[in-house]
C-alpha cells in the first residue's frame, strides 16, 4: 500500500488533490448508484473483512456528500456496514498488535482502515445526530397528530442506534492502537473526529433526560478513554467550559463525567483544569447576560456534591468570585464550602491545616450571612442548615451562628426569613445543649458552679508553690552518697554490732510496707537505716519479689533494689503509686487537684454556653410567634413547622407559640388553616403508646396540659380542632372518651385542673356526637353539681359550659329540644346558685352566669324556674343580714368595742351577698330578653310555618290550578303576609319587653329601685364588688326596654365618668357599647362622652375604649367624625397593645371608601390645637402613619389644596408647622405639585417659619428624584422662589402684578369675613350662588372662616363635621342639661334640618 489515509479537516477535502502518497477520493458515486454499491460493500465485507473499507470507503464517503438527498434507509444500511467494520477491527486487532511479526506495510494497512472506518463512523453519526435534532424540531408542535412516519421511525430507530455506535468506538479504543501509529504518536485529528463527534451528541437537549442515561454513558466512557490514553485532557477541559456556556442543561452532566473521568479513569488533573477555567473567568464577564454563569454555578455545585475532596487544592481559585457581581457564582462557590464542611472538614480527627482550612471556610460562610443579595443569603442559611443537620458544625460556632441566624429573622427578604426559622429549628433538633431548661432556671446552677470553681481556684492560689522533682532526678542526686553508706554497710562487723543493728531495726508486718519505709529513710536522706532495712528485709520477706535480687549480696544488687523501692519500675508503678511516701502523695494530690479544677471549668464553660442557646432560643422563639400573623403564607407555614419542633423536643415556654397559632384554625387561607391542624394532630392526636388504652392517656395528657390556663378563646380554637377528632373515624375516640369519664369522675386520681379539663374535653366531644353528654346527665350532676358543688364553684362552671353543648339553640330547625323544670340538672343548679348568694367565692358569678344561661337554653319555662331562684336568693340574702343584725345586738350589749367590729364584720358581709344577689338579677334580665328575641320568637316561627304547611295540604290540588294562574300576585302577595308576620311577632316581644317585664308583679322590677340607688350613691355604697355588679345589672336591665335605657342612660354615663374604679369604667363603656347598637338613637347624643374614654389614665379603660369604639364604627353603628382624632391619639399611647389596636381600626377604616380621606383635615386641626399641647414628634408620628393611607392621585390633589387654604385660618405658628409637616408627608405626585404652586398665597407668607418652609423644602428634592427634565425645572424653579421668600421675606420678592393680584385677593377674603357674620342660611345660600368663588373658599364647600366667640380667648378652627353637633363638653350631669337631640342614625345634616 503506498498511500496514507490523513484524517480531512473538511469532509470536502477529500476530493481535492492531496500531498505525496495522501489518499483521494476517486469516485463519488451518484445517490441512485449507492444502494447497489452498498450492496457490493456489504459482499466485500462478508468475504474480506474489515479491511474492505480500504476499497469501499468510497461508497460510504458519497453517501455523507449526498446525506441530505439519499433515502433513509441508505442512511441506514451505511451505518450498519460502519458498525460492523469498526466492531470486525476490535475483534481483529489485538492479535496483531500483540504480534512481534508485524510488518509496516501490514501496519499501515490497518491503520489505513480505522483511520477511515472511524472517520466514517463518526461525520455519519453527526450528520444522523443533525438532522433527528432538526427533525424533533419539526415534528415537536404537533406532536401526536401528523407525524411523519417515516421521519418518526427514524427518529426511534436513531435513539435505540446511537448506543451501539458508541459502545463499537469504545470497543475499538480502549485497544492499545497507538502501536499502529510511528512512535506512538497519535496526530491531534483523529482524536478530534472522535470527540467533535461526542460533543455533537452532548449538545442533543435531551441528553440529560432519563431516557438519554445509556448514550450519556457511553459518551462520558468514551471521553474518558481519549482523555487518559490520547492525551485529551486541555481540548476536554476547554471543550466543558465552551460547551456549559452556550448549553446550561450540561451542567449535570458534565459534573458526573468529570466526577467519572477523575475517579474510574483517574484522571483527577481534569477538576483541576476545569476549575481553573472557571477561576479565570472574570467578574465582569461572570456579570453579563448569556455568560453561562448559572450552568457554571450549577456545575460546581453537583460537582462538590459528589468529590468534595478533590475541590480542597483549587478551592483557593473559586474563592476569589466571591468578591465578585455574580450572586449565582457566590452561591455556587458557598455551597461547594458547605459540601467541603460537610463530607470532608468534619470530625475531631483533623490535623492542625484541616482545621485551620474549615475555621476558613466558616468564617467564609458566616460573612456571607451578610451578603448583600437576597438570594446569597437564602441559600448560605440553607448551607448551614444542612451543616447543622450533618453534625458538622464545631461546638464552639453554635452560639455565633445561631446568634446571626436569629438575626436573619428581621431580614427584608421572604426567602432568608423562611431559611432561618429553618436553621433555627435544625439547631434545636441537634443541639448538644439541654433545651428543656430556660435561661431562668440555669441562672441558679450556673452562679452556684461558677462560684465553686472561684473557690477552687482561691485555694489552689492560697497554697505555697511546690517545686515538682521528679523520684529519678532525686535518685541521680543521692546515688554517689547512697553508694558510700552501702558499701559501707556491706563490709564486714563484729557481732556486737550486728546485734545492735538487729535490735535498731526490725522489718515490718510484709514487704510492702517495708518497702514503703525504705523509701522514707531515702527521702529524709536516712540512707544507712534504708540499706539496713533493705537487708534486713530479704532475709524477712526471702519470697518477696521487690527483695529476690539481695539472693546475691553485693553493692549492685543491693543498689538495684533500693532503686527500684525508691523509682519504681515500669510495670510496678501503679501498684507503688498507692504506697507512696507521704511527699510522693502531696504530689498526686496536687495532680488530682488540677483535673478537678479543669472538670469543673469545663462544667462551667458548658453551662455558660447552654444559658447562652437557651437565650437566644427564645429570642428566636418570641421573634417566630410574631411571625405567626404575618400576611406572607409560606412564612406563617414555617412558622407554625418550628413551633412544632420546638414542642416536640420540649423547649422551655414552647406551649407559647402553640397557643398563640391556634386562632389561626378560622384563618381564610387554606394552606394556613391545614399547617395549623396538621400541627396539632401531630402534637396531640397522633399519640405514641403500646396500645389503645395507653395512645389515649396520653392524647388525654397533652391536651389537658394545653388547656390549663387556657384562655377562653385558646378553648373555643381548640374546640374547632377537637371537635375533628371526635367527628373523624378514629379506633381511639371511644377509648379517649372512657379516659375522660375516668378523670372526671375521679376513678382515675387526677388534679382539680385536669379534672376541669377532662370535662370541657367532654363537652367539645359531644358538639359532635350528643349523645357522649345527654347519657351521663345523672354523673355530670352528681360529680359536679352535687353536694359538694361550694367547693368548687370552677368545675361546676366548667360542666354548665359542657352541658350546654348539647343544646339546640342554633342547630335544628325542628322543635327545640328542652327539659322539663323537675330534671335533677335544674334542681342542683337552683340550689348551688341560692346557696352561693351568701357565700364569699371569687368564681361563684362566673358559674352563676353559665348556670343562668343554661336555665334559658335547656328548660321548659325558665322565666319560672328564674322567679324561683331570684325569690330563694333574695330570702338568703335577708335572713343572712337578719342574723347578722342579731349577732350585732348581742355584741352591743356584750361590749361596745367588739360591737363596732363586728357591725364592720357583717356589713361587709352584707355587701358581698347583695353584690352577687344584684349580679344574678342583671343575669336574669339579660337570659330573659335573649330569651324572648331568639327562642320565643324563633318558636312562633316555627309553629306559624308549620300551621301555614298544614293549610296548604288541607286546601288540596284544586288550589294548586289558582296558583299558577296568578303565580307573581301570589309570589309578591306571600312576600308581604310574610314580612308583616315577622313584624307582628317581633312587635309582641318589644311589647312584652316594654310592659311585662318590669311591671310591677314582675319580680325584676322589685330590683331596678334599688340597682338605681346603689349606682348613684357610691359614697354610700363604696364597696367594689357591689359598685361593680349594680352597674352592670343596671346596664342589663337597661336592655330590655327602650324606656328604661331613657330613664337610666344619664345615671350610666355618670358612672361612667366620676366612678374612682377601673373595672367599673371599662364595664360601664362595655355595656354602652351593646347599648348603642340595641338603642342607637337614644345612645347617639351621648358619643362624645364615649370618646372622651380613650383619654382615661388607667391603660385598661383606654383598650376596652378603643375596642369597643372599633366595633362600633367598623359595624356602622357610629357615624364617623372628627372624634376619630381621639383614636389617632392613642397610635403613641405608651402601651404597646393599645397601640397596636389603634392602629388595626385605622387598617380596617382605611378598607371603607374614602373614610381616612374625609377625616384627615378635622384629624390635623383637632391634633394641632394649642390647647391641646400635643409635641411636634407625636404629631409627626401620628400623621405619617394617617397618610400611609393616602394612595389616590386625586386624593392627594385635594388634600393638598384643603391643607393650604387651612394656613389663612390657623393663628399659631406651631398650628402652620402642623400643617407644613402635613403636606410634605404626602406621596407628592405632578397634579399635587400644580396644586401646591396654585395655593402659593395660601402660604407664602409664612415661609419665613423655619417649620414651615424646611418641610415644603423637603418637597422639592422628593420631587426631584427621578423626575423628567422639563417637570424637574418646575420644582428647581419653585425651590428657588421657595427660598428666595424664606431668606428676604414675601415684600422683597413679590412682583408689582403679585401685589395687584394680593390686593385683589384681600378684597375677596374680607368680603368673606364679612359674610361669615351673616345667620347660616343666607351663608350657605351666597356659597351656592357665588359663580367664582374667591381664593378663601377654594377648594370643598367644608372650610368655613371661624367666627369669633366670647368664651375661648385662643383662636377656634371650625371643621365640616363639627357643623353637624353641638359644642362638645363633658358629660353635664344636670336633668336640665342632658343631650336631647336623639335623631334617628340615618339623618340629614344639621344645616338641611334648620333650613326645614
Amino acid at each position: 500500500m503506498s498511500w496514507d489515509f490523513l484524517v480531512p479537516v473538511c469532509v470536502g477535502d477529500l476530493v481535492k488533490t492531496g500531498g505525496i502518497n495522501q489518499y483521494v477520493v476517486q469516485d463519488v458515486v451518484s445517490p441512485k448508484q449507492l444502494p447497489s454499491s452498498l450492496s457490493r460493500f456489504r459482499a466485500a465485507l462478508r468475504s474480506q473483512g474489515p479491511s474492505c473499507i480500504l476499497e469501499h470507503f468510497d461508497t460510504g464517503y458519497s453517501v455523507l456528500q449526498h446525506f441530505n438527498s439519499v433515502d433513509l434507509a441508505v442512511k441506514e444500511d451505511t451505518l450498519e456496514l460502519l458498525i460492523q467494520v469498526v466492531g470486525s477491527l476490535a475483534v481483529s486487532l489485538p492479535a496483531l498488535l500483540a504480534s512481534t511479526s508485524l510488518s509496516a506495510a501490514e501496519r499501515k494497512e490497518k491503520l489505513n482502515a480505522v483511520k477511515m472506518s472511524i472517520f466514517l463512523l463518526c461525520k455519519l453519526t453527526e450528520s444522523l445526530e443533525s438532522d433527528s435534532y432538526r427533525q424533533s424540531i419539526v415534528t415537536a408542535p404537533g406532536k401526536g397528530s401528523k407525524k411523519g412516519k417515516s421521519g418518526g421511525e427514524g427518529l426511534m430507530q436513531w435513539d435505540s442506534e446511537r448506543e451501539k455506535v458508541l459502545q463499537a468506538l469504545i470497543q475499538l479504543l480502549q485497544l492499545d492502537i497507538r502501536a499502529l501509529w510511528n512512535l506512538s504518536l497519535v496526530e491531534e485529528e483523529f482524536i478530534s473526529c472522535v470527540t467533535c463527534c461526542c460533543y455533537k451528541l452532548l449538545e442533543n437537549p435531551t441528553i440529560s433526560h432519563v431516557k438519554s442515561k445509556p448514550t450519556r454513558d457511553c459518551v462520558i466512557h468514551l471521553l474518558g478513554l481519549l482523555i487518559k490514553k490520547y492525551s485529551h485532557l486541555l481540548g476536554a477541559s476547554v471543550k466543558v467550559i465552551q460547551l456549559l456556556q452556550h448549553f446550561e442543561q450540561l451542567s449535570s452532566v458534565f459534573a458526573q463525567a468529570v466526577f467519572v473521568w477523575s475517579t474510574e479513569y483517574e484522571v483527577r488533573a481534569v477538576i483541576g483544569e476545569v476549575i481553573r477555567e472557571i477561576g479565570q473567568k472574570s467578574s465582569e464577564e461572570l456579570a453579563r447576560e448569556g455568560s453561562g454563569v448559572k450552568a457554571f454555578a450549577s456545575f460546581l455545585s453537583e460537582l462538590s456534591a459528589l468529590v468534595p475532596e478533590l475541590m480542597i487544592p483549587n478551592i483557593s481559585v473559586l474563592i476569589t468570585h466571591l468578591e465578585g457581581e455574580s450572586h449565582t457564582m457566590r452561591v455556587a462557590v458557598c455551597e461547594v464550602l458547605g459540601e467541603i464542611l460537610v463530607r470532608v472538614l468534619c470530625g475531631d480527627g483533623l490535623d492542625e491545616s484541616g482545621k485551620a482550612d474549615r475555621d476558613r471556610f466558616f468564617d467564609t460562610l458566616q460573612e456571607h450571612l451578610h451578603d448583600t443579595h437576597s438570594h446569597v443569603r437564602a441559600r448560605v442559611l440553607q448551607v448551614f442548615t444542612r451543616i447543622v443537620n450533618s453534625k458538622a458544625l464545631p461546638l464552639c460556632r453554635y452560639s455565633e451562628v445561631m446568634e446571626l441566624a436569629v438575626g436573619r429573622l428581621m431580614d427584608k427578604s421572604i426567602n432568608a426569613v423562611k431559611s432561618a426559622i429553618q436553621l433555627l429549628a435544625a439547631f434545636i433538633a441537634h443541639n448538644p445543649y439541654s433545651c428543656k431548661l430556660s435561661s431562668a432556671d440555669l441562672k441558679k446552677p450556673l452562679a452556684k458552679e461558677t462560684a465553686k470553681l472561684r473557690e477552687m481556684k482561691e485555694k489552689l492560689e492560697g497554697k505555697a508553690p511546690v517545686a515538682v522533682i521528679k523520684a529519678s532526678e532525686l535518685w541521680a542526686a543521692m546515688e554517689p552518697e547512697l553508694l558510700v553508706t552501702v558499701r559501707t554497710e556491706l563490709e564486714p562487723r563484729s557481732d556486737a554490732e550486728k546485734e545492735q543493728q538487729e535490735e535498731e531495726e526490725e522489718a515490718e508486718e510484709d514487704d510492702r510496707a517495708t518497702a514503703v519505709k525504705i523509701a522514707q529513710y531515702l527521702r529524709v536522706n536516712k540512707y544507712r537505716n534504708a540499706a539496713q532495712l533493705c537487708i534486713r528485709a530479704h532475709s524477712c520477706f526471702p519470697q518477696s519479689e521487690m527483695f529476690a535480687a539481695l539472693s546475691t549480696l553485693t553493692t549492685q544488687t543491693l543498689m538495684d533494689t533500693l532503686a527500684l523501692i525508691f523509682k519504681g519500675s515500669d510495670e510496678d508503678a501503679p501498684e507503688l503509686s498507692q504506697n507512696l511516701p507521704p511527699i510522693s502523695q502531696k504530689d498526686g494530690d496536687k495532680e488530682g487537684e488540677d483535673g478537678e479544677l479543669k472538670k469543673q471549668e469545663m462544667l462551667v464553660q458548658y453551662l455558660r454556653d447552654t444559658e447562652t442557646f437557651a437565650l437566644q432560643v427564645e429570642r428566636a422563639i418570641s421573634v417566630i410567634n410574631t411571625m405567626l400573623y404575618w400576611k406572607t403564607t409560606s412564612v406563617v407555614q414555617e412558622a407554625v413547622q418550628f413551633c412544632v419542633t420546638v414542642c416536640e423536643f420540649s423547649v422551655a415556654n414552647s406551649v407559647s407559640g402553640v397557643r398563640k397559632m391556634l386562632p389561626l384554625v378560622w384563618s381564610t387561607d387554606a394552606a394556613i388553616k391545614d399547617a395549623v391542624v396538621q400541627a396539632y394532630r401531630r402534637l396531640y392526636l397522633n399519640p405514641q403508646g403500646d396500645t389503645v388504652r395507653m395512645k389515649a392517656q396520653t392524647l388525654v395528657d397533652s391536651l389537658s396540659e394545653l388547656m390549663v390556663d387556657a384562655s377562653l378563646g385558646t378553648i373555643q380554637c381548640l374546640e374547632e380542632i377537637v371537635q375533628e377528632f371526635f367527628g373523624s373515624d378514629s379506633n381511639l375516640q371511644s377509648t379517649v372518651v372512657q379516659v375522660l369519664w375516668e378523670r372526671f369522675t375521679g376513678k382515675r386520681e387526677t388534679s382539680a385542673l385536669h379534672k376541669r379539663a377532662a370535662v370541657l374535653l367532654l363537652g367539645m366531644a359531644a358538639r359532635a356526637e350528643r349523645e357522649v353528654v345527654l347519657s351521663n346527665l345523672d354523673t355530670l350532676c352528681s360529680v359536679a353539681l352535687g353536694e359538694k358543688v361550694t367547693e368548687d364553684f370552677l368545675l361546676a362552671r366548667d360542666t354548665v359550659i359542657t352541658i350546654c353543648s348539647i343544646t339546640d339553640h342554633v342547630r335544628s330547625k325542628a322543635a327545640p329540644f328542652r327539659l322539663p323544670q323537675e330534671h335533677q340538672l335544674f334542681t342542683c343548679l337552683t340550689q348551688a346558685v341560692a346557696e352561693g348568694v351568701v357565700m364569699e367565692d371569687p368564681y361563684w358569678q362566673s358559674f352563676m352566669e353559665q348556670a343562668v344561661r343554661l336555665l334559658y337554653f335547656l328548660a321548659e319555662s325558665p322565666d319560672q324556674l328564674c322567679s324561683r331562684l331570684l325569690q330563694r336568693s333574695a330570702r338568703l340574702v335577708l335572713d343572712q343580714i337578719a342574723e347578722g343584725g342579731e349577732i350585732n345586738n348581742k355584741d352591743v350589749s356584750q361590749m361596745q368595742d367588739g360591737s363596732q367590729g363586728s357591725g364592720d364584720q357583717g356589713e361587709q358581709v352584707n355587701c358581698v351577698s347583695l353584690a352577687q344577689l344584684l349580679a344574678l338579677c342583671g343575669a336574669v334580665a339579660f337570659w330573659q330578653v335573649s330569651h324572648l328575641e331568639r327562642s320565643v320568637s324563633a318558636e312562633l316561627r316555627r309553629r306559624r310555618g308549620e300551621t301555614e304547611e298544614r293549610e296548604e295540604k288541607e286546601k288540596g290540588p284544586s288550589s294548586k290550578a289558582k296558583q299558577t294562574a296568578n303565580e307573581s300576585t301570589m309570589e309578591e302577595e306571600l312576600g308581604l303576609i310574610g314580612a308583616s308576620a315577622d313584624d307582628t311577632e317581633a312587635e309582641l316581644i318589644r311589647k312584652i319587653c316594654e310592659t311585662e317585664l318590669l311591671a310591677e308583679e314582675n319580680l325584676l322590677s322589685a330590683f331596678l329601685p334599688l340597682l338605681v340607688r346603689v349606682c348613684s350613691s357610691p359614697g354610700r355604697y363604696s364597696h367594689p364588688q357591689l359598685t361593680t355588679a349594680a352597674c352592670l345589672a343596671l346596664s342589663q336591665y337597661m336592655m330590655i326596654s327602650p324606656s328604661v335605657c331613657e330613664e337610666n342612660i344619664r345615671l350610666m354615663f355618670t358612672v361612667l365618668e366620676r366612678s374612682a374604679l377601673p373595672v367599673v369604667r371599662a364595664n360601664a363603656i362595655i355595656a354602652l357599647g351593646d347599648l348603642t347598637v340595641r338603642f342607637p338613637n337614644i345612645l347617639e347624643p351621648w358619643t362624645q362622652n364615649l370618646y372622651a374614654r380613650l383619654s382615661d389614665e388607667v391603660p385598661s379603660v383606654r383598650q376596652t375604649a378603643v375596642t369597643v369604639l372599633t366595633q362600633l364604627v367598623l359595624k356602622d353603628v357610629l357615624k364617623v367624625k372628627g372624634q376619630v382624632s381621639e383614636v389617632a391619639v392613642l397610635l403613641i399611647d405608651p402601651e404597646p397593645h393599645i397601640t397596636s389596636l389603634a392602629l388595626n381600626f385605622f387598617n380596617e377604616l382605611a378598607t371603607k371608601d374614602n373614610a381616612i380621606y374625609n377625616l384627615l383635615p378635622d384629624i390635623i386641626s383637632r391634633l394641632s390645637d394649642p390647647e391641646r399641647a400635643m409635641s411636634s414628634e407625636d404629631f409627626n408620628t401620628i400623621m405619617k402613619q394617617l397618610f400611609s393611607y393616602i394612595t389616590k392621585e386625586r386624593q392627594t390633589e385635594s388634600l393638598v389644596e384643603k391643607l393650604c387654604q387651612r394656613f389663612r385660618t390657623a393663628k399659631t405658628e406651631r398650628q402652620w408647622c402642623d400643617l407644613a409637616v402635613s403636606l410634605s408627608l404626602l406621596s407628592m405626585c405632578e397634579r399635587g405639585f400644580k396644586r401646591l404652586q396654585e395655593c402659593w398665597e395660601c402660604y407664602s407668607d409664612k415661609l419665613t417659619e423655619p417649620g414651615v418652609y424646611q418641610p415644603l423644602l423637603s418637597i422639592t428634592a422628593k420631587l426631584r428624584r427621578g423626575a423628567k427634565v422639563q417637570f424637574k425645572a418646575q420644582v428647581e424653579e419653585f425651590e428657588k422662589r421657595l427660598t428666595a421668600v424664606h431668606t428676604r421675606g414675601l415684600e422683597n420678592v413679590e412682583s408689582p402684578e403679585m401685589d395687584e393680584e394680593n390686593q385683589k385677593e384681600g378684597g375677596s377674603c374680607e368680603r368673606t369675613v364679612l359674610q361669615t357674620n351673616r345667620p347660616s342660611r343666607s351663608r350657605a345660600k351666597s356659597k351656592r350662588g357665588q359663580a367664582k368663588p374667591s381664593v378663601s373658599s377654594q377648594g370643598d364647600d367644608t372650610f368655613v372662616t371661624p367666627r369669633k366667640t366670647r368664651k375661648s380667648k385662643k383662636p377656634v378652627i371650625t371643621f365640616s363635621s363639627d357643623e353637624e353637633e353641638e359644642d362638645e363638653e363633658d358629660a353635664v350631669m344636670a336633668e336640665s342639661e342632658t343631650p336631647k337631640v336623639t335623631t334617628p342614625i340615618a339623618r340629614t345634616s344639621r344645616r338641611a334640618r334648620l333650613r326645614n
